[in-house]
């Protein structure tokens, strides 16, 4: 029988056990993935697969030439959302009209590359990265890997699912509003959002290019934090990349964590929203209360600055970011985006430039009140990762108000230069979907987060196949 009998882990430790003991093969792992994608059909997790003759060729070079002790990420299978360019391989951003095949790889990809990663595919998104939903693409809706009439979350929804579905060990997303954390939860899988400008975003097609970043999803916070390590390079060439403000370093992961040392911020009872969800109301109160058994302190905060500054993200200017980013294409090919996507990038025309700047003071406004104010009351804020889970026919019925609902509690994360990881939380019991909290902390405190994220939910995911 296969090695895998569609059952085998594609954690990163699991994977370099098997190949170590000399039992498995990168190409036997290729194999056993394509075979995973075949059996599970046309579910719109992929845009554009790697052509298994190609992917069994890096394999084989792989195990020719190199070794698990060699490269750190030797015959691991990942994925690469859409809208960031992998060679050879076309970039749609999930519209036919923009697609384009590039030459070289994003930074970000090319880094996975030399570390011996093997590039599964490029997978669906909500188009051009508009959407917290994943049914906004003309490649297919992506649902929920436990229920198939609940949306999976975008707009990264096809990174995750490749990960949830067990086809691939870890995937690249991008996150502007909430995409690299809202289909983490609802898929039970990690996501983590890094430091504005830690990831290069050269080769990564713009959403809003001052809030953007590359996300990552994995099946553990051990995965993504080497993940992370890897892809988190200073790019002199990409304007938007950062580092470290002087006398700052990112807290390691190697940091003694104690949460009885930690102090958790949450929402205050007056500013918690799950539009009517009982179910998840609840779980965000388990959550409260398993971290708060575990040691931490917990604290409400005053919830309304994240969320007025939150707000800004589609109530505000930013959207026109959106077009600039894009317009040269838009000018030339309005007729090509989808009705929501050509829909929500008309409303950039209501803003002017006084109202960009004058957002944009109110934003530093709120960052200040937030940093002097309300994080010496706490190292972490804790939210629920989504307030609630739709169903993919009532995000067509509104598919505007209901997406946003998604983002209250993620939208405000990079308008406030946060980091934060997403992990799993349990599952509605009225349809079995998957919910998430997320863990959140200002700028360079990404692989800290990572590691308290990694104590408030030890194990690793458990595959649902």
């Amino acid at each position: 029988m296969p090695w895998d009998a569609l059952r085998g882990a594609l954690s990163l430790p699991s994977l370099r056990h098997l190949y170590r003991s000399g039992d498995v093969r990168p190409d036997d792992v290729v194999r056993a993935v394509y075979r995973r994608i075949a059996a599970r059909g046309s579910d719109a997790t992929w845009i554009t697969l790697a052509s298994q003759d190609d992917a069994l060729a890096r394999a084989q070079q792989l195990a020719e030439q190199a070794s698990p002790e060699t490269l750190p990420l030797y015959g691991i299978p990942f994925a690469v959302k859409d809208n960031i360019d992998v060679a050879g391989l076309p970039t749609t951003a999930a519209c036919a009209g923009f697609a384009r095949v590039p030459a070289a790889s994003a930074p970000a990809v090319a880094a996975l590359l030399e570390a011996g990663a093997v590039c599964i595919g490029k997978t669906n998104l909500d188009q051009f990265a508009t959407g917290l939903c994943g049914i906004r693409s003309p490649y297919g809706a992506c649902a929920s890997v436990f229920n198939a009439d609940y949306a999976a979350g975008g707009s990264s929804s096809g990174s995750a699912l490749a990960v949830a579905a067990g086809l691939v060990s870890f995937a690249l997303g991008t996150d502007t509003g909430g995409s690299g954390r809202i289909p983490a939860g609802f898929n039970n899988v990690v996501g983590v959002k890094p430091t504005l400008g830690r990831v290069s975003l050269r080769g990564v097609v713009p959403n809003c290019r001052t809030l953007d970043t590359v996300s990552i999803f994995a099946l553990s916070c051990a995965d993504s934090a080497e993940v992370l390590r890897l892809i988190a390079r200073y790019d002199p060439e990409d304007p938007f990349s950062r580092v470290p403000p002087a006398g700052d370093r990112p807290a390691a992961g190697g940091d003694q964590i104690q949460l009885s040392k930690l102090t958790f911020g949450v929402p205050g009872e007056r500013d918690r929203e799950f539009f009517g969800d009982t179910e998840a109301a609840a779980l965000f109160d388990a959550a409260i209360a398993r971290i708060g058994a575990l040691g931490a302190k917990i604290v409400e905060i005053d919830f309304a600055p994240f969320l007025e500054a939150g707000r800004m993200m589609f109530g505000g200017p930013w959207v026109a970011e959106r077009v600039a980013g894009l317009a040269e294409f838009l000018t030339a090919n309005r007729d090509s985006l989808l009705p929501v996507t050509r829909s929500i990038f008309d409303t950039a025309a209501r803003w002017s430039a006084a109202d960009a700047f004058t957002h944009a003071y109110r934003l530093r406004e709120l960052k200040r009140l937030i940093e002097t104010t309300i994080w010496p009351e706490m190292d972490l804020l804790l939210v629920p990762t989504a307030p609630t889970a739709y169903r993919i026919a009532e995000l067509e019925e509104e598919p505007i108000s209901r997406n946003n609902h998604l983002g209250y509690y993620s939208y405000f994360a990079n308008l406030l230069d946060l980091c934060a990881v997403a992990i799993p939380n349990g599952f509605l019991p009225r349809c079995g979907v998957a919910m998430g909290i997320t863990l959140l902390a200002p700028a360079w405190r990404d692989e800290f987060v990572v590691a308290v994220a990694s104590e408030c939910h030890p194990k690793p995911h458990l595959l649902r196949v």
